[in-house]
């Protein structure tokens, strides 16, 4: 089971479950692949660090779990169009 996108999320729990959240926070400003390794901290302490507010950081979790959301829809149906052509 994949953990709940929160601001309490370590970077390197979300990097690993949440593939689309590299892309989505570097396109915020926040670089969250080092030398191809995570940098450590939550994604609070990765925000606050580049200067975004508390809103921002409650726009990041919603935004990015309403993508995780979008991903599961996708997966869902993937899933019932294979089963369907066996």
């Amino acid at each position: 089971m994949k953990p709940e996108i929160t601001k309490d999320i370590l970077i390197e729990d979300l990097v690993d479950n949440y593939s689309f959240s590299v892309r989505y926070l570097m396109e915020q400003g926040i670089r969250c692949i080092m030398c191809g390794e995570p940098i450590w901290g939550t994604l609070e302490e990765a925000a606050v660090e580049k200067g975004f507010s508390t809103e921002d950081i409650v726009r990041f979790v919603n935004e990015m779990t309403g993508m995780a959301l979008e991903k599961e829809d996708d997966e869902k149906v993937s899933l019932e169009v294979d089963s369907k052509k066996r």
